[in-house]
C-alpha cells in the first residue's frame, strides 16, 4: 500500500522514534490531531518514563519501549506495520559534548543521530510493505566537513536515497520555541538575528534567507505530519521555505 492510498484511505499507521524529543512530542499531538494510528517509541531506560506514558496516552497514542536492538525493533514493526515510521532522533549538544569529553560513545552524534537512524532505516527497509520513512534531517546537511551534526544527517540522507524505500527528508534551519532540552542560548540569538534580517529583505522582495528563518515545534510538528500525510508525499526533500 503507498502512502497516496494510505492518506486518502484514512488508514495511515504511525511509528514515531524520538518521540519524546521536542519535534517528536509535537508529531505525536499532530498525528493524533489528524487522527491517525499512533506509536510513540520511548527508550526502556527513557527519564520520566510514566510521564511521558500517560501524557502521550492523553492524546490517544500508545507508547512502545522497544529495546534499541535490531532483532526486536524488527519483530516490532513487523507487528505494528506501520504505513509511516518517524525518524526524529537526536542527541543534545549538551550530551554529545559530554560524550566526547568522557571519551563515551552512548550519546555522540555518531552513535545516536546516525547510528540509532541507521539501525531503524535497515529495519524499516526490511518490512514488506514498504512504510514512507520521515527524517528529520537539518539545512546544510552533509557528509563533508567538520560538523558531526551535520555529517551525521548527510549520510542518513544518503542511505535513504540508496535506500529501495519512499522517503521524505524535512530540513529546517533554527527550531526555537519554549519546552527544549537546553537553553540553546546562541542558537536562539542566532535565530532571531536571521528572521529580523529575513523580514527585512524580504519587505525589499528579497527572499533567499527565508530558507534560513526559525520554526518553533508546534509549527514543524504540523509540518511534517502535513507533508507525510499528502498524495505522492515519497521521495521528496523539503526545505524550510516550504514547511
Amino acid at each position: 500500500m503507498t502512502s497516496r492510498s494510505v492518506a486518502r484511505a484514512g488508514e495511515a499507521r504511525a511509528f514515531v522514534a524520538g518521540a519524546t524529543g521536542y519535534t517528536g512530542r509535537e508529531v505525536v499531538r499532530a498525528l493524533r490531531a489528524q487522527g491517525v494510528d499512533t506509536v510513540a517509541h520511548i527508550r526502556p531506560d527513557a527519564r520520566a518514563l510514566e510521564e511521558w506514558r500517560a501524557r502521550f496516552g492523553a492524546l490517544g497514542a500508545r507508547v512502545d519501549t522497544t529495546p534499541w536492538e535490531e532483532g526486536t525493533l524488527r519483530a516490532t514493526l513487523a507487528r505494528e506495520r506501520p504505513t509511516h515510521v518517524f525518524a526524529l532522533l537526536g542527541t543534545t549538544r549538551a550530551r554529545a559534548r559530554d560524550a566526547r569529553r568522557a571519551s563515551a560513545v552512548a550519546d555522540t552524534y555518531e552513535a545516536v543521530d546516525y547510528g540509532l537512524t541507521a539501525m531503524l532505516l535497515r529495519v524499516a527497509a526490511a518490512m514488506a510493505t514498504r512504510p514512507l520513512f520521515v527524517y528529520l534531517s537539518a539545512i546544510g546537511a552533509t557528509e563533508e566537513g567538520g560538523n558531526a551534526y551535520l555529517r551525521a544527517r548527510g549520510r542518513i540522507e544518503r542511505e535513504l536515497r540508496e535506500s529501495a524505500l519512499p522517503f521524505l527528508v524535512v530540513r529546517p534551519s533554527f527550531i526555537t520555541g519554549p519546552g527544549r532540552d537546553e537553553r540553546r542560548l546562541a542558537e536562539r540569538v542566532a535565530a532571531a538575528v536571521v528572521d529580523a534580517a529575513a523580514a527585512v529583505l524580504g519587505a525589499l522582495g528579497i527572499g533567499a534567507v527565508r530558507r534560513w528563518r526559525s520554526i518553533d515545534g508546534p509549527a514543524l510538528g504540523d509540518a511534517i505530519v502535513r507533508l507525510a500525510l499528502e498524495p505522492g508525499a515519497e521521495s521528496r526533500i523539503v526545505e524550510r521555505e516550504r514547511l
